[in-house]
């Protein structure tokens, strides 16, 4: 018995379809996405988040993916570009930081997430605990042994200083110099803080290290890494390994004057020589001393600051502005997030395609050892030697052909249709046919007859009542490659 499909109630139909009252209409899983995206971002729009690193990656695309944990949750975060450039240390696992930023979602993978703004370490012992982790790497390697530091030259012909053009720095080791003695000095202009300033002093102390003596400037016999005093942060990117690892590999004695002299950076551990200021720097370079100009200086690094702490808050307050209005990162955040997962499953695809490829080429390879080959070279030769053909069997299938074409040729020589023609016989054709019964010849009227020298045309007519005897020709008749003038002559006539 068939089911009664209609005493089915309204949760067991099979089709969805409208009913009065219902003011839920379905949505698509886009409009859902959409939806909780935009209540995320009103309620959340800006955040600020402690918790460690985790899963810290760095993709081609320069956008940074990471997680921010605590002992009890944890949330994926995404710093655009942009923003990276702008950090002031290198990220890692297992550094506690401070983000801000704000909440959005990523439909892709029906996930919540912190687009970072900015990040900071949390706190000077999270800073610290970075710097002595990196520190404890580095020596493990031996980059600060006693063994590898170069004694400094008596008296430098020239001196190349690595600093900022524009800081009191480079102006207080020129006038310290120009006191002590006279130096020739090569200035490679830095950033000395914030972002790419670790690159710049990293470049310009390799820079240094492989001039070639005797070029277009001369190579200088000491390097002074240098810069003014502040505080952990703002001497960070003296600490980074870039930094560190261009002044150890340094082939030119080198002094590191980096911050005042109760400051103390990983630069320092590497460095030749490390003098506690930059103009204690100029005094450890040349052999005369002299008293430094504190007073010009202090004023000068006042300066400095003032200026500094000027832009910071103009910087502030554009931040401010800026976040009042859309971003093209906020635009475009879904569609980079989803380039970067593609070309990651992209680059994990052609890995695992060619591990598969190199698979099956070592299976194929296996197959062609030395043994197997001799092997397969030994019974082909074997086979061959069955194959060779002996001279008797040669001379045995020759006369064999001989005697088979010898029969062929007297057979086909008896088929030649020419033959009869030799003893007396005609053959007849009409229009090219071989006529074979007088039906055929009654119906041709008109044959041709061919002799063994030669052929004529004939005209086919009743045969007259008498006897056979009489029936002769009235004239023999015409060759057809003799040319008449008259009719043709009748053969049965």
């Amino acid at each position: 018995m068939s089911p009664d499909y209609d005493a089915y109630d309204s949760s067991g139909r099979l089709l969805a379809e409208e009913r009065a009252g219902d003011n839920a209409p379905p949505l698509t899983v886009s409009e859902l996405s959409a939806s909780l995206k935009r209540t995320v971002e009103d309620r959340f729009g800006h955040v600020r988040l402690r918790g460690e690193i985790s899963g810290f990656k760095r993709a081609a695309s320069g956008h940074l993916y990471l997680c921010l944990k605590d002992d009890n949750a944890v949330i994926d975060g995404v710093m655009w570009k942009g923003g990276a450039q702008r950090l002031a240390f290198a990220a890692q696992d297992g550094v506690e930081v401070i983000a801000t930023g704000k909440l959005t979602t990523y439909p892709g993978r029906s996930k919540y997430q912190i687009v970072i703004d900015r990040m900071e370490l949390a706190g000077e012992g999270a800073l610290m605990a970075l710097l002595e982790k990196l520190k404890g790497k580095l020596a493990g390697e031996g980059l600060f042994a006693p063994e590898r530091k170069k004694p400094l030259p008596f008296l430098p012909r020239t001196i190349g200083v690595v600093t900022s053009p524009t800081g009191a720095v480079i102006r207080d080791i020129l006038h310290r110099l120009s006191d002590r003695c006279p130096t020739d000095v090569l200035v490679w202009p830095v950033l000395v803080q914030g972002q790419g300033a670790a690159e710049q002093v990293a470049r310009a102390v390799r820079g240094f290290s492989e001039m070639a003596a005797g070029g277009l400037l001369p190579r200088p016999d000491l390097v002074i890494v240098a810069r003014g005093g502040g505080s952990i942060e703002d001497l960070w990117s003296f600490n980074e390994e870039i930094v560190v690892r261009a002044v150890a590999d340094c082939t030119i004695p080198i002094i590191s004057a980096v911050g005042h002299e109760t400051d103390t950076t990983l630069c320092d551990y590497a460095a030749d020589r490390r003098a506690p200021t930059p103009t204690a720097a100029a005094e450890m370079a040349v052999p005369v001393r002299a008293e430094l100009l504190a007073g010009l200086s202090e004023m000068s690094l006042r300066a400095g600051r003032a200026v500094r702490r000027g832009a910071a808050q103009a910087r502030e307050r554009l931040d401010m502005q800026a976040r009042l209005m859309p971003t093209p990162d906020t635009l475009l955040s879904p569609q980079r997030q989803r380039l970067d997962d593609a070309s990651m499953r992209l680059q994990h695809g052609l890995r695992h395609r060619l591990a598969d490829a190199r698979a099956h080429l070592s299976e194929a390879g296996a197959a062609l050892r030395p043994p197997l080959l001799k092997q397969h070279l030994t019974r082909a030769a074997e086979r061959l030697d069955r194959l060779r053909l002996r001279p008797d069997y040669l001379m045995r299938a020759l006369s064999d052909r001989s005697v088979a074409l010898d029969r062929v040729s007297r057979h086909f020589a008896s088929l030649d249709p020419d033959l009869p023609l030799q003893r007396g016989y005609a053959r007849i054709t009409a229009q090219g046919q071989l006529v074979k019964s007088v039906e055929e010849a009654q119906a041709a009227a008109a044959v041709t007859l061919h002799f063994r020298d030669g052929a004529v045309e004939a005209t086919v007519g009743p045969l007259e009542p008498g006897p056979a005897a009489d029936i002769l020709p009235a004239r023999s008749p015409r060759r057809t490659r003799e040319p008449t003038a008259g009719r043709q002559q009748d053969l049965f006539s």
